[in-house]
C-alpha cells in the first residue's frame, strides 16, 4: 500500500490505449446515461441528445483503441487487466457545463478562454470498487496527463464533503481529499459544497 492507502497494482493509462468495452464498462448506470457529455456539451444540449448520440460523441473524443492517436480527453485506470475507473480531463473551457457555472469563476478573473489551463471535469469508478481509494492515484495521473501535454495549469472542483450524508453520483466531481493529496491549492471557495483548487505548473 502507499501513501494514499492505494494498492501498487494499478496501471492507467490514456483513454486511446484503452478499448471502447473496457470504458463502457466503468460507465454504468448514471454514468452510461451520460457517457461524460453533460459537462461538456451543457445541460439544454445534452439533456435533449440520445444516449446513442452521447456515446458516439465520446467515443470520437476519446479515440479509444487507437494507442497511435495524438489526442484523447481522459485516463482509464485497470487493476490487473480489469478496468476500474474513468476520469474525464481535458482543456478547462471545452467544458460548456463549466463555462456557465459559477464554480470555476466566482471571485476569480479567469479567462474562459485560456486553452493552457485544464480541468478535472469528472471521475468515475465502476461499481464493485468504490471505498479502495481509486481516485488518489487517478487526481495525480490527471495532473501528470494534462503536464505532459503542455498544459501551465490544471484545476477541479471537488465537493466539500463534511461528514453530509452523500449519494455517489454527487461525487463525480471528486472530494477534496485527493486533490489535497496531489499538490492542489484553494483558489476559492464559491458555493458551500464545492471549491476550486489548482496546480500551476
Amino acid at each position: 500500500m502507499d501513501a494514499a492507502g492505494t494498492t501498487r497494482d494499478l496501471r492507467i493509462v490514456p483513454a486511446n490505449e484503452a478499448s471502447w468495452d473496457d470504458l463502457q464498462a466503468i460507465l454504468t448506470g448514471t454514468a452510461g446515461q451520460c457517457q461524460c457529455q453533460r459537462q461538456r456539451l451543457g445541460d439544454h444540449d445534452w439533456w435533449y441528445m440520445p444516449v446513442a448520440e452521447r456515446g458516439a460523441i465520446l467515443r470520437e473524443e476519446t479515440h479509444c483503441g487507437d494507442p497511435r492517436a495524438t489526442e484523447t480527453i481522459g485516463i482509464v485506470a485497470y487493476r490487473g487487466e480489469e478496468p476500474v475507473a474513468w476520469c474525464a480531463v481535458d482543456r478547462r473551457g471545452v467544458y460548456g457545463r463549466l463555462r456557465g457555472s459559477p464554480v470555476p469563476w466566482k471571485g476569480r478573473s479567469e479567462d474562459k478562454d485560456d486553452t493552457t489551463v485544464w480541468a478535472i471535469a469528472c471521475m468515475i469508478v465502476r461499481k464493485g470498487h468504490r471505498g479502495e481509494r481509486l481516485t488518489y492515484p487517478l487526481v495525480a495521473a490527471a495532473v501528470e496527463f494534462a503536464r505532459e501535454r503542455g498544459a501551465s495549469a490544471i484545476e477541479g472542483y471537488p465537493l466539500v464533503t463534511g461528514g453530509a450524508q452523500i449519494i455517489w453520483d454527487e461525487l463525480n466531481v471528486g472530494p477534496v481529499g485527493p486533490f489535497l493529496a496531489a499538490g492542489f491549492r484553494e483558489v476559492a471557495h464559491p458555493t458551500k459544497r464545492r471549491l476550486a483548487m489548482r496546480i500551476d505548473f
